[in-house]
């Protein structure tokens, strides 16, 4: 029998957990690596699911942070279903649609008997509802609008099962944007509230196939299965409730934890398991899943803004510095491909950009030096009595932030730059990643099957990663955002990727996944289109439910 979650917990606790946890991995891996035929799915059982990091806003349009989207995914429907093999956008609680020559207009047919876990309908007037706060916002209650929906107008309840949505401008997007985490469906009661109680779990009420039962908050979360809960996408495995009784998600912040949990049989299934720790896996005989995000490569964001990187030639200078075969080489794996454009090559608008982001150090010397940067007598560079020192602080959501960032500074160190990383809970991260005068750099990425992923990353108005005053790129952007031809479209993400960097405003560093391990008898375990864990398909063989 396995411990229960509070033996887990206290066991977390203990200062020789990890020790001990592997241990343990060592010697009981063996029994559960073989790989049995499980039989015909079966009902029961409660998933325990260990995640890195707490949820935090849940807001549906903050749901992209991956630890909230784990939830989320679970209890909330989408109005279509992004295939994550295909990538073609199906059918969902819209059963059907119809969408004019430029993208300006779409039309919604419902699927009917739809309800959201509070009674209340899931009808026209509730998808209205939440496009109207997804695509506009509301002052009032503070509520921003989503980043995934562009140029929207309005919206129509032409009936209790038809929906139509205008835009001001063609909105190509706007299809995939309904099969989005950003765009999960709420009930009306939710969309009510005020920000800040959309933020809280226990305030979010959705038709998905669990609801919240129990929520320790930043520790550990409990999900019931929905009974009535039968209106999944076509193209999932079964038809009906899910097969599983419940999840529990136990926020478990230690990678050791993690993994010696997973491997000594505590665990079902873990998110983010570290590089370093993908051959312990492996060796013990459990499943690894590394599912691609697809969207804009984890890189570097500087900042033209700041003093130091004004200079389009000292942008260009630290481009070529970085080594990012030796990254991936050293600090990851094979499931963490060197980027070789702004865009994951899996991304929709994908364009080959290798020459443009060759390691070439003696070119950044070069460029320094054509800059007025002269090397000190400690070698870091120096001009007008400033120093080539710039700041960028860890980015916890990102794999191995500070291992990545200390290999990169070793590697700017060469041409002489100097790199000042500043740990992500100093108290001023959160104003200073804001301000370009006091952060020069800044490490993120973004998942998202759609050409509009680059918009949502580098545009003034979106997360503006770049803190940009950039007409010109915002320009290129919304352009991206606003055409409805697929092969012009395209063109205008490859325009927008070469300007991002001919500027040198990116450096693209790999193409990020989110990997999971999985006790071998788990079955079922799915993904949606960038990677978030989808629990509907997943189940547990008799002899294993708990």
């Amino acid at each position: 029998m396995k411990p229960t979650s509070k033996a887990l917990r206290t066991f977390g606790a203990l200062a020789s957990a990890a020790t001990l946890l592997l241990l343990t991995a060592c010697s009981q891996g063996a029994s559960a690596n073989t790989s049995a035929d499980y039989g015909q799915p079966v009902a029961g059982g409660t998933l325990t699911y260990l995640e890195y990091q707490a949820p935090t806003c849940l807001y549906l349009p903050a749901g992209g942070f991956y630890p909230n989207s784990g939830v989320l995914n679970q209890i909330t429907d989408k109005l279509t279903h992004q295939n994550p093999e295909t990538l073609e956008v199906e059918p969902w609680i819209a059963e059907s649609w119809k969408i004019n020559e430029d993208a300006t207009k779409y039309v919604f047919t419902l699927r009917e008997g739809v309800t959201f876990s509070d009674g209340s309908p899931l009808d026209a007037a509730a998808v209205a509802k939440n496009f109207d706060t997804y695509g506009l916002g509301n002052e009032e209650l503070k509520l921003t609008v989503a980043e995934a929906v562009n140029n929207y107008k309005a919206s129509k309840v032409i009936d209790e099962k038809t929906v139509e949505f205008t835009f001001t401008k063609p909105s190509p997007g706007f299809l995939q944007a309904t099969s989005v985490i950003g765009s999960g469906l709420v009930s009306p009661k939710t969309l009510a509230l005020p920000y800040e109680e959309q933020c809280q779990l226990k305030n979010i009420v959705g038709s998905g196939p669990f609801t919240v039962e129990n929520q320790v908050i930043d520790k550990e979360i409990d999900l019931k299965a929905r009974e009535d809960y039968d209106w999944a996408p076509a193209s999932a495995a079964h038809t009906g409730r899910a097969y599983l009784d419940g999840i529990k998600i136990i926020v478990t912040p230690e990678d050791s934890v993690r993994v010696g949990s997973l491997t000594s049989g505590q665990a079902d299934a873990v998110r983010y398991v570290q590089a370093f720790d993908e051959g312990t896996v492996e060796a013990a005989g459990y499943k690894l899943y590394a599912p691609a995000t697809r969207g804009v490569n984890n890189s570097l964001s500087l900042h033209p803004g700041n003093p130091l990187l004004g200079d389009v030639k000292v942008r260009r200078a630290l481009l070529h510095a970085v080594d990012t075969q030796e990254l991936v080489d050293t600090v990851f794996s094979a499931n963490y491909p060197k980027a070789t454009a702004v865009l994951s090559s899996k991304a929709l608008g994908y364009k080959d950009q290798s020459e443009k982001l060759a390691y070439d150090p003696a070119l950044s010397n070069s460029l320094l030096d054509e800059a007025g940067w002269t090397p000190g007598a400690d070698g870091i560079r120096t001009k007008d009595g400033k120093v080539l020192a710039l700041d960028v602080y860890e980015s916890l959501a990102q794999p191995q932030s500070k291992k990545t960032l200390e290999l990169i500074s070793q590697q700017l160190g060469k041409i002489g730059a100097k790199l000042n990383i500043k740990p992500q809970d100093a108290g001023s991260y959160a104003t200073d990643i804001k301000d370009a005068s006091k952060t020069a750099i800044f490490h993120s990425m973004v998942g998202r099957a759609d050409q509009d992923v680059i918009k949502s990353q580098y545009h003034t108005e979106n997360r503006d990663t770049l803190l940009s005053t950039d007409a010109k790129l915002d320009t290129l952007l919304e352009a991206i955002a606003s055409e409805p031809n697929t092969a012009k479209r395209n063109a205008k993400v490859a325009a927008a990727q070469d300007y991002l960097i001919d500027q040198a405003y990116v450096i693209p560093l790999y193409e990020e996944p989110q990997v999971f391990g999985t006790a071998d008898y788990v079955q079922g375990f799915g993904f949606e289109a960038v990677g978030r864990p989808s629990f509907y398909d997943t189940w547990l063989p008799a002899d294993h439910q708990k």
